[in-house]
């Protein structure tokens, strides 16, 4: 059936202040709604010609430009004082309670965005010293939206906290290595302690491009550190979903997608990175249905600026048949709220009534992954998938619809850009998971079909 969807809001807040809604007919998705980078370089593997990069950004601020025009007032007029749902509101997708959040969580400092940072925030560890290290280096990116080599004096303070709180630290973060990942991290700080020499450098020439690359490979060694101090899986599934596939761990997939009808884009890899220590049953399910070549051939079903959605097989079927049942395999919500231990399940986070909480990976970044489900059950998840396409800045964490309503389990942390130019009718070739599959226990594809 035709999914209900919001277009574009009013462009002028003072005349109008409710979204305009239409059936949209560009999806097969029926009753569902949507809502780490390792030590690997970067390497672009998308298919393009060289216009393309001005006309997405074209069609990125045309999407883009009548949201900014009204978003702060709708989201405030609208979102406190009737609670109904304003930005990136899923499809379908009805709040049962709406509630008022505190201007506290409606108006944050700048949200974290990149999608790396969100990954190494959510490792289950507690060792101040790293925090203190990579705080600094994170904070790089919003001194760099400074104009011109002005940014530099930004970034040296960044490089010198860093510097700073690395060799005061470093006996701390030493000692917080597992045992048996010590020797590698170890490595990695070595690594990390002359490549901050070496950024001190670059700045002290003004060398302004060069901050940027330097950074991003500081941040992978901090982040390969953070991975070094995780011992084992932290924490206990509920008994009731131990024989589930469970991805105990962090996993990474590459997804190839065939653009059709764009002669810019022919084809892209997508590389995505899935956190099994936050969504471990959610995770462990995807995975489980790429190595069953389940996405493999399908088609991408919705695109509409909101989200890109796939993952609806041929047929009567929502999701997933289980050949083992010849039921559709079902898995619950599943929300880490940042500063507990283990997930919540089957429950969304306002239901609970944790109205101000944060949900340890959220709808923050461009290219987040998460799974639909029907709007009335929140345990019917099977294998229907939604990458959203955010403008952060107006829908910041915990004062959207999504957190704590859908369950993340990743992000795409290569080529999300072109997340925004695929179209239904795209297909995508092949997902296969290229790191971290051992993390996967229970898998039921080695069992049946």
């Amino acid at each position: 059936m035709a999914a209900i969807i919001p277009c574009h809001y009013c462009a002028s807040a003072a005349t109008s202040l409710c979204p305009r809604w239409f059936n949209s007919n560009n999806t097969r998705s029926r009753r569902f709604s949507y809502p780490l980078r390792g030590l690997r370089g970067f390497k672009a593997r998308c298919s393009y010609q060289p216009p393309h990069h001005s006309e997405s950004q074209n069609k990125h601020n045309g999407r883009s430009f009548s949201l900014k025009q009204c978003a702060i007032s709708i989201a405030l007029a609208v979102g406190l004082i009737t609670g109904v749902p304003t930005l990136g509101w899923p499809t379908n997708a009805q709040a049962a309670n709406p509630v008022l959040s505190d201007l506290s969580v409606l108006l944050p400092g700048p949200p974290v965005k990149d999608p790396g940072a969100l990954l190494r925030y959510a490792l289950p560890i507690d060792n101040k010293a790293i925090r203190e290290v990579q705080k600094p280096l994170e904070d790089i990116t919003e001194s760099l939206k400074v104009a011109g080599v002005r940014a530099l004096d930004s970034v040296e303070r960044n490089v010198r906290q860093a510097s700073r709180a690395l060799k005061q630290g470093k006996t701390l973060i030493v000692s917080g290595l597992a045992e048996s990942k010590k020797e590698h991290g170890v490595e990695l700080l070595n690594k990390l302690e002359a490549g901050i020499d070496e950024l001190e450098l670059i700045v002290q020439d003004r060398n302004r491009d060069a901050v940027a690359p330097k950074q991003k490979e500081l941040l992978q060694y901090v982040g390969g550190v953070e991975e070094d101090m995780v011992d084992g899986f932290p924490y206990e599934v509920p008994e009731e979903y131990q024989n589930m596939p469970l991805l105990k761990g962090r996993a990474a997939v590459d997804m190839k997608v065939k653009v059709k009808d764009n002669p810019n884009l022919d084809e892209c890899v997508f590389h995505i990175v899935l956190d099994g220590y936050n969504a471990p049953v959610t995770a462990g399910n995807f995975v489980d249905l790429v190595q069953r070549h389940f996405y493999d051939g399908m088609e991408i079903q919705r695109a509409d600026g909101f989200v890109v959605q796939t993952g609806d097989p041929e047929g009567p079927a929502d999701g997933f048949i289980d050949p083992s049942t010849e039921k559709i395999r079902t898995i619950p919500l599943e929300v880490m709220v940042d500063g507990d231990k283990t997930p919540t399940y089957g429950a969304t986070l306002e239901e609970l009534g944790l109205y101000t909480a944060q949900a340890k990976i959220p709808f923050n970044a461009f290219g987040t992954m998460a799974m639909a489900r029907d709007e009335l059950d929140n345990n019917s998840a099977s294998s229907q998938i939604f990458w959203l396409l955010k403008e952060s800045e107006l829908t910041p964490s915990n004062s959207n619809v999504l957190d704590g309503r859908f369950a993340v389990f990743g992000y795409v942390t290569e080529n999300e850009d072109y997340l925004a130019d695929l179209r239904v009718g795209d297909v995508i070739e092949s997902i296969q998971v290229v790191s971290g599959l051992d993390n996967l226990v229970n898998p039921s594809y080695k069992i049946a079909g």
